[in-house]
């Protein structure tokens, strides 16, 4: 009888191991089962990956200081550009100092021999300074008289015509405008354009000088200019000779920083791409230059996130990029201000999850089955 209940109970405890076991099993097929829906919850909404902002936003409100043309030839352009300006010889100059009213607010004209003479600190031979020396030498002489004076000059007057070169060339500021100089002659004065410029520069022009002769030039009546924009690809390559204009005086010149496309989720470097001098880069060489996808990358699910013109919004396309490098489908093109979205496979990550917790105790299922 006492052999009998032990053959009973050795079959007994195998199959509770193996009941145990199998509620084991299930518990993490259902804990696992849940972790696609609170992936796809977490998933940034279409149109709006939460990953990392987007550098370089379009803001229709901000202002663009490229735009932002002198509202009359006496006035200079903003003060990013005033230090290269260097004085000479029947510039005249207006030198604000609240402190000395001597000289506070008032013209003066530099002379042939490029000497200015000033109330209270004398004759300043200030040909040759640029107009942030010769402030900082007002206020060294002043201090014999003010404790802490206050100087700032300005050019109400040139004794040549100028240019104005804004944003992002080797050498911004203000050149003299000597004779007839062309578009392609000035940039090289100023040394051309920085590697992350824009591939197109900005040319505006006071009314009182004429428009802009280009077809595509844009008269405004209001602010009364007219502005064109260049390719700097088809002015150096001399595809339309009409470019490469002749300046006026007060032209202002303007570059900005290079259109960007940019690529942001399952990618191995996040971040922008610059166009440079291309119109357009394929899907396929944004993602190489991004790295390449991430290890849990859906690929066949990718997202090019547009801008719609005038507007804050972006509309979708979707790409399978995975048919895309097996060569079956076109490669996709990526206009400025592009965002690539790449989501994660939260079905590949489920099953990698699943399988680092189900093989470990693989071993013990075949050795209680074996007992």
């Amino acid at each position: 009888m006492r052999a009998t209940r032990k053959q009973i109970a050795a079959p007994a405890s195998l199959s509770g191991a193996a009941s145990y076991l199998g509620m084991l099993l299930l518990s993490g097929v259902l804990l696992f089962a849940a972790i696609p829906v609170a992936a796809q919850q977490a998933e940034p909404p279409q149109g709006a990956p939460q990953q990392q902002p987007v550098p370089g936003a379009a803001n229709p409100g901000a202002p663009n200081p490229a735009q932002t043309a002198p509202q009359a030839p006496q006035q200079l352009p903003p003060d990013t550009i005033r230090p290269n300006y260097v004085l000479g010889p029947n510039d005249q100059v207006l030198i604000r100092a609240p402190e000395a009213e001597e000289i506070d607010n008032r013209p003066f004209r530099i002379d042939a021999d490029g000497n200015v003479n000033l109330p209270l600190v004398g004759r300043i031979h200030a040909g040759g300074m640029t107009l942030q020396e010769l402030e900082s030498d007002l206020v060294r002489r002043l201090r014999e008289y003010i404790r802490e004076p206050q100087v700032f000059v300005q050019v109400v007057q040139f004794r040549s015509e100028p240019v104005f070169f804004v944003g992002m060339f080797v050498r911004p500021g203000i050149y003299p405008l000597q004779g007839n100089r062309t578009l392609t002659e000035m940039l090289t004065s100023v040394g051309g354009t920085v590697p992350n410029a824009d591939r197109h520069i900005k040319i505006t022009r006071h009314e009182e000088y004429g428009p802009i002769p280009l077809p595509d030039a844009v008269v405004d009546p209001e602010k009364k200019v007219s502005t064109v924009e260049i390719s700097l690809g088809s002015l150096r390559e001399n595809i339309n000779p009409a470019e490469n204009i002749l300046l006026q005086p007060y032209d202002v010149v303007s570059v900005g920083r290079a259109e960007l496309v940019y690529v942001n989720g399952e990618v191995n470097k996040i971040g922008g791409i610059e166009l440079g001098e291309r119109d357009s880069i394929s899907i396929a060489q944004a993602l190489t230059q991004a790295g390449g996808f991430g290890k849990d990358a859906n690929r066949g699910k990718v997202r090019i996130l547009r801008p719609v013109l005038g507007t804050n919004r972006r509309y979708e396309i979707d790409v399978d990029v995975s048919r895309l490098f097996q060569g079956k489908d076109l490669d996709v093109p990526l206009l400025p201000g592009d965002l690539v979205y790449v989501p994660r496979s939260y079905t590949r990550q489920f099953w990698q999850t699943f399988m680092s917790v189900a093989i470990p105790i693989i071993p013990y299922v075949i050795f209680l089955v074996a007992q």
